[in-house]
């Protein structure tokens, strides 16, 4: 009886081991003389019976091995218990004329909720317009934005589905919440975004919308991002084309009206690569547009005035770091005045209010607040917390009201009073299901292989012990000039309870020293990127935090890209990698719809350049056949519109066939989730304890 119990045992484990076998069915294609062979190309095939075969094995394989983790369960029922002690948080504010709008997250609820507040002093007053978790229990139905009505009556929202980000255009009345029953659908996909604005009577809006099926080749119908104008009431086949037939194929469109709503501002992005135009129109009918700036211009951002009789500009030409220009809605860029120059920090943001100019600068991670006048006059600095982040910036009243956040302590919406100087938390703030006291944050500097320093944020137990005995996770992201501000994350409580270190890293291709360090990590210099992250790595065990068979890496999207790059150039540096919702193949990137975005950022391999680059770094095609690659758990979502499944896919398939090592290669791939915007609560609950469950396991992190 032992016998036969123990070999049942050897043949569970046997079973849940095995990863299933993918067939290889070689293609070869030819780069600039240079020839590439795919094997796993197949699986590229979404929807059909084989890829989903694959797929469900798949799943099968990593669920078996995942709930095989003696404390899988109760790791999610840990995290189920934190967030249902969470306290509401409110993102997204947007001031109206006595009114104060805001997405809500209030667990357990699975999607965020869009309430209004009298003040951000006043949860009394607090009303539910539109709550999706009652159109979709199953918390299926997502808010990708919303836009209130010069005088807060009504609400675009744009709605969509399992994460897939593909958004129609829905109006309520706010008092009551009517539904009212004009629907535009395309106005929003994960390409390009979408985006709406108020006439200012609130009888009609102009919208972002994606050619319908007829009016472009199939190819092209995520694509050629357009504005229309749609007046309430009235069929939607009666809408009105109003510009964008002379943008770029990728043209990434967001739409802003002054205070007023007289003016109609463009913000038109190449791509996402970080260049913009604009153009400029009054909001009455018959206006014509005008552009104002070209995409080699370097203006980042243009906001209105409090008045609506000028135009503040973030500059990046010739001042990397940024400096703020004013000019005339009636003028040209050529007329625009410096009044804020460049300095050493990065300027990040621009608010204007009635008396005053708020810039939002980072300094390399944290955020500082500077006050000028109007014209750029008598700076003056916030006092903020150290290490504090900043986010959300807008004017409510005669205040200003901003998203402070930090490492140890949860987000808190602030108060700022410009006359008095009176600083305060308003009611809008957090409280943590779980105590941070015992938590510190640390800066330090990894040297990368180019001699850069680069920033890492490291969240520690005071008095850890600097003897390489720690389990740590390393994260970072990399690109587009997006910038790791500090947060606070209460999950991470079950990372520090197991004796983990948590480390944020500020590699290049982000924006924390403004945009020569973003552009020092794009194109062809994306190198750079993994360098800085793998200089992190062995810092954190120089430095005695942890050692390699202790150490996991995290990232996500641009991120993903970096724990494959991280992976097939360090095979032995870490022991075990996430990668959520990753790119993989970066010579096929560009030909997935999202992907042709991401050239301004990434290359092509049309030039000849940039493919050499691109095949140098690609993880796909990096990928070593016999070598000890580390444990990797692959996640993505099946209805992403940003970065295609297939590269999770085709890259499990690579690995668990070339790897020489006996760590788990598994994928996860979610049919209820996308890229993650969007996504239900209890999914996330599902996929952060799948996390944790493998790196507690492949750490040896044992629970108390």
């Amino acid at each position: 009886m032992k016998a036969s119990l123990l070999t049942s045992m050897i043949f569970a484990t046997s079973i849940v081991s095995a990863a299933p076998l993918t067939e290889k069915k070689p293609v070869t294609d030819e780069y600039h003389g240079v020839k590439v062979v795919d094997e796993y190309r197949w699986l590229e095939e979404t929807g059909s019976p084989a890829v989903k075969a694959w797929t469900d094995a798949q799943n099968k394989h990593s669920r078996a091995w995942l709930d095989a983790r003696a404390d899988r369960a109760g790791i999610e029922a840990k995290l189920t218990a934190l967030y249902a002690k969470d306290t509401p948080s409110h993102s997204g504010l947007v001031a109206r004329p006595g009114l104060l709008f805001a997405l809500k997250f209030q667990p357990p609820k699975q999607q965020r909720l869009l309430v209004t507040l009298a003040s951000p002093d006043d949860l009394a007053s607090e009303r539910v317009v539109l709550d999706p978790n009652e159109l979709e229990p199953k918390g299926q139905v997502a808010m990708d934005w919303f836009v209130p009505s010069p005088d807060g009556k009504l609400i675009a929202v744009c709605l969509s589905e399992n994460g897939s980000e593909e958004g129609t255009l829905h109006f309520y009345r706010t008092e009551t919440g009517e539904h009212l029953p004009d629907r535009i659908a395309r106005v929003q996909y994960p390409t390009g975004g979408g985006s709406t604005a108020w006439l200012p009577d609130s009888s009609g809006v102009f919208y972002t919308r994606y050619p319908h099926k007829g009016e472009k080749p199939e190819a092209d119908l995520n694509f050629f991002q357009q504005i229309y104008f749609h007046k309430l009431g009235a069929p939607v086949t009666e809408d009105v084309y109003s510009e964008g037939r002379d943008f770029p194929r990728i043209a990434e469109i967001e739409l802003e009206t002054s205070e007023d709503g007289r003016l109609l501002l463009a913000a038109v992005a190449n791509g996402d690569g970080g260049e913009f135009a604009h153009y400029i129109r009054e909001t009455k009918d018959g206006a014509a547009w005008r552009q104002i700036t070209r995409h080699e211009d370097g203006i980042k951002e243009i906001v209105f005035s409090h008045d609506g009789a000028a135009l503040y500009l973030r500059s990046v030409k010739d001042s990397p770091r940024g400096k703020v220009l004013r000019m005339s809605p009636t003028g040209t860029l050529a007329d625009a005045v410096v009044i804020v120059p460049e300095s050493d920090a990065v300027i990040e943001g621009i608010t204007p209010t009635a008396k005053h100019l708020f810039i939002n600068d980072l300094l390399g991670g944290p955020s500082r607040v500077r006050q000028f006048t109007l014209d750029g006059k008598d700076a003056f600095i916030l006092t903020l917390p150290e290490a504090s982040g900043v986010g959300g910036l807008i004017e409510v009243g005669d205040r200003i009201v901003f998203r402070q956040t930090s490492f140890v302590a949860p987000a808190a919406w602030m108060s700022y009073d410009p006359t008095s100087g009176a600083m305060k938390k308003t009611a809008l703030f957090n409280t943590s299901p779980v105590d941070f006291s015992d938590i510190e944050a640390v800066r330090e500097f990894a040297v990368s292989k180019d001699g850069t320093k680069v920033p890492v944020n490291i969240l520690r137990r005071k008095g850890t012990k600097l003897d390489g005995s720690n389990a740590a996770l390393l994260y970072a992201y990399g690109g587009y000039g997006h910038s790791m501000r500090p947060f606070f994350d209460f999950e991470n409580r079950l990372w520090f309870d197991r004796g983990g270190i948590y480390v944020v890293a500020n590699i290049r291709g982000g924006g924390e020293y403004g945009e020569e360090w973003h552009l020092a990590g794009n194109l062809t210099k994306k190198q750079n990127v993994f360098d800085d992250f793998a200089a992190c790595a062995k810092h954190l065990i120089e430095r005695g935090y942890t050692r390699s068979e202790k150490l996991a890496v995290e990232g996500g999207s641009n991120g993903g890209l970096l724990m494959g790059a991280f992976l097939t150039q360090n095979p032995g540096l870490a022991r075990a990698v996430v990668a959520h919702v990753g790119l993989y193949d970066m010579l096929r990137v560009e030909l997935d719809p999202n992907g042709a975005f991401n050239v301004t950022e990434f290359g092509t391999v049309k030039n000849p350049r940039h493919f050499r680059a691109l095949h140098a770094y690609s993880p796909y095609h990096n990928v070593k056949d016999g070598t000890k690659y580390p444990a990797v758990f692959f996640l993505a979502g099946e209805t992403d519109g940003r970065v295609n499944p297939a590269h999770s896919r085709r890259m499990t398939a690579r690995l668990q066939a070339a790897t020489a090592s006996e760590n788990p290669i598994l994928v996860r791939l979610s049919a209820s989730s996308g890229h993650g915007m969007g996504t239900g609560l209890s999914e996330k609950i599902a996929q952060q304890a799948d996390v944790f469950a493998f790196l507690f396991d492949q750490l040896g992190m044992s629970g108390k």
